[in-house]
């Protein structure tokens, strides 16, 4: 089989909202008459910092493990992650009594590491500045331990959890007589972007829906131009952790070609500027990466002028001295 043949459906993000049901929780949706008029739209942005683990991650980790059979659970999961996907597998593992191993890197934002160790995971670390190692470590110990890998985007489990997040955008436009123009997400990996992009189109085809990462880590931006993966440049820095993979994955590309109008990419500081209006006008912690797609509708990257547009901000997860040297500069 192709592995772009397992493309997730909307049956699969409506399978993943009943699933998660109980457990996620439905984010609110915030809105500002501030940063409406300052980007000559209506802004709408889905806050999943107030998400259980303070991201996105855990939609898709929860649905990805409540999947794996009783008697296969014992073995227990394996991720790799950089914080976010640690966190969200560690509480649904938690929640699901399944042992967690998840492999970060040592040089992680200490919140993050502490929030994986604070759901009872065990914590392998590597060489951060070596991310190309963090697959094949975490392979290693499924084949010493066993247990299942719970991959942070390129499962089709995962990106119907994350798709759960379009759907819920979707309806909130609807129940306020809107139809969304366009939606934005932050990109890493693509995973969160693939499962919007899905339920999305499913939903309201009209609707434009885009990928924002930094510019240092503008893989997906590349690989949509290229018709192809494209591979990140391993001496490329960035204050978005969260969004620094070494490329998108096979499936998360392949949604994303099909499914995206285009790649966006914003500055760091354009990112630490969006935390402090979500700080200043939505009364809402972000962290740097969760804040792309948000920097991207303040800095017209995403144009919104007398259009309805949706941002995701994707996660909260920053160790507070960051947080405030990045607002107080910003």
């Amino acid at each position: 089989m192709s592995e772009t043949e397992n493309l997730p459906t909307m049956d699969d993000v409506l399978s993943a909202a009943e699933r998660i049901a109980g457990k996620a929780v439905p984010t609110p949706v915030l809105e500002s008459p501030v940063l409406n008029e300052r980007v000559g739209g209506r802004l709408l942005v889905k806050a999943e910092p107030l998400q259980l683990t303070g991201s996105f991650k855990f939609r898709g980790a929860y649905n990805r493990i409540s999947r794996i059979p009783e008697a296969e659970r014992a073995a227990g999961v394996v991720a790799f992650s950089s914080g976010n996907h640690a966190q969200g597998v560690a509480a649904a593992a938690k929640l699901l009594g399944v042992p967690a191993v998840i492999v970060m890197p040592d040089n992680a934002p200490r919140l993050k590491r502490w929030g994986t160790e604070r759901w009872g995971a065990e914590i392998v670390t590597y060489d951060g500045t070596r991310p190309e190692t963090r697959e094949a470590i975490a392979e290693a110990i499924v084949a010493e331990r066993g247990g299942t890998l719970v991959r942070p985007f390129d499962d089709a489990l995962v990106i119907a959890g994350q798709g759960t997040i379009g759907l819920e955008l979707v309806r909130h436009a609807e129940s306020l007589g809107l139809e969304l123009d366009t939606v934005a997400t932050p990109c890493g990996g693509g995973g969160l972007t693939a499962g919007v992009a899905t339920a999305v189109k499913a939903l309201s085809p009209r609707t434009e829906v885009y990928s924002v990462e930094p510019v240092a880590y503008d893989n997906m931006a590349k690989s949509l131009a290229a018709g192809s993966r494209q591979r990140n440049d391993p001496a490329a820095r960035s204050i978005c952790d969260s969004l620094v993979p070494p490329q998108p994955g096979a499936l998360t590309f392949e949604v994303n070609r099909r499914l995206l109008s285009g790649g966006l990419r914003v500055r760091d500081e354009d990112a630490g500027k969006a935390m402090r209006q979500a700080f200043l006008h939505l009364k809402l912690v972000v962290e740097p990466g969760g804040a792309v797609a948000l920097a991207a509708a303040l800095t017209g990257a995403l144009e919104c002028r007398g259009r309805t547009v949706a941002v995701v901000a994707s996660g909260g997860n920053v160790d507070p001295a960051v947080y405030a040297e990045i607002i107080a500069a910003s």
